[in-house]
């Protein structure tokens, strides 16, 4: 059984709201029961990661209301992520869960993960969530997420809810201890279309 370090950097950061996407169930403040994976087991490990690119938000999310969270690899900038060691059979089933799709048997995402991602990029297809980016190595095993296919300067923007962002928040507490002023300052610095002043519900 291949791993794979499956590196989020929106609500996935939180290990309850992945464990939806891997046991199932509805997240709390979500709308949305998720089905979970084939394989329910948790990461084996999970690790704080810093990735050389940007964060956005854009969309609207049928999770959470607001927009989500995106990341564009080429537009620098300091992204604040947490990875976790999963089969790639689990990162198939989380790939799908985010496209809203009923995880299966034959995805052709468990095979591609476990060759080298030419260029370090594959485009599944056009949904939100379809393109795989391998931003590094640990231990010898990639560091892969799903993103948009374009870039952060090719579609609007929107404000993501504060739902939203209390689950990004929850997931930087457990993976970096940060305090709720260091969350807010990092919250903006990702985007003007978030709320100054957040604070923790």
């Amino acid at each position: 059984m291949s791993h794979v370090w499956y590196v989020s950097y929106g609500s996935n950061m939180s290990a309850d709201r992945l464990g939806c996407y891997l046991e199932g169930g509805r997240p709390p403040g979500g709308s949305r029961t998720n089905p979970g994976a084939r394989n329910p087991d948790p990461p084996l490990r999970d690790m704080a990661v810093d990735l050389p690119g940007t964060t956005w938000f854009a969309g609207t999310s049928p999770q959470w209301g607001g927009g989500v969270a995106f990341y564009d690899h080429d537009t620098p900038g300091a992204t604040a992520a947490r990875a976790f060691l999963v089969t790639a059979g689990q990162f198939a089933d989380i790939a799908a869960q985010e496209m809203h799709r009923i995880p299966e048997e034959g995805d052709p995402i468990e095979e591609i993960v476990l060759d080298p991602l030419a260029g370090g990029r594959h485009t599944a297809g056009p949904g939100h969530y379809e393109t795989l980016v391998e931003v590094g190595r640990h231990d010898d095993v990639p560091l892969l997420l799903f993103t948009a296919p374009h870039g952060t300067d090719h579609v609007p923007h929107t404000r993501p809810s504060s739902g939203y962002l209390e689950v990004l928040a929850v997931g930087l507490r457990e993976a970096r201890g940060w305090d709720d002023d260091r969350i807010n300052a990092y919250f903006c610095s990702l985007s003007a279309h978030v709320d100054r002043g957040w604070r923790a519900a």
